[in-house]
């Protein structure tokens, strides 16, 4: 079983980077089925560092706006729903109820290097399961850096062991705001097969 071309163009060939946005607003039941979705997709051990804060109200994107650098302060404040994808850095304690079948915590516990790696590594995963499944849903995304992970982390994340790494703008994209598709490597300049 393979996905058509409709499904391709949906995850993929037609899918863009939104910074504009229509007035469309992402209900509750959508972000579940988001979360429902990428929760789904592998990562090491199950270990699923991935964390998901959706800021969605007036009082907490006024919270946000002030960890924005000036350039994406208007696509996020105008963005149905921001996603703060963070990681979990206590992943490892969750992993006997996540990966039962053998003691894998003891394989982070202990070690923050393999803990930083493993916590980095998987929590991006999934915040990439999280643009495909908004896609998915029929949801557009505008994925972004350009914030101080500092500021996220105090107004957001205070008391836990919670990190922010990206956000993701989430909502119904302006198709007629979108400029021409930048290019892309062809297979030769990215792939070998060995």
């Amino acid at each position: 079983m393979a996905l058509d071309q409709d499904g391709l163009d949906l995850l993929f060939q037609q899918a863009r980077t939104f910074s504009h946005w229509t007035d469309e607003p992402v209900s509750d039941d959508q972000l579940r089925q988001i979360h429902m979705q990428l929760r789904m997709a592998p990562t090491s051990a199950n270990c699923s560092p991935g964390r998901f804060i959706f800021v969605r109200s007036a009082e907490a994107k006024a919270k946000l706006k002030d960890c924005l650098d000036e350039g994406n302060v208007r696509q996020t404040m105008s963005a149905p729903v921001t996603a703060i994808v963070a990681t979990d850095f206590e992943f490892y304690e969750h992993l006997p109820k996540l990966y039962p079948h053998t003691d894998a915590r003891s394989w982070f516990a202990g070690m923050p290097e393999k803990i930083a790696d493993g916590g980095a590594r998987n929590g991006t995963l999934q915040g990439a399961y999280l643009i495909m499944a908004a896609r998915a849903l029929g949801l557009d995304c505008g994925p972004m850096s350009g914030f101080d992970n500092a500021k996220v982390d105090e107004a957001f994340l205070a008391g836990t062991p919670w990190k922010s790494n990206f956000l993701v703008n989430i909502g119904h994209g302006d198709r007629s705001k979108l400029h021409g598709r930048s290019p892309r490597f062809d297979f030769d300049e990215a792939c070998r097969i060995v």
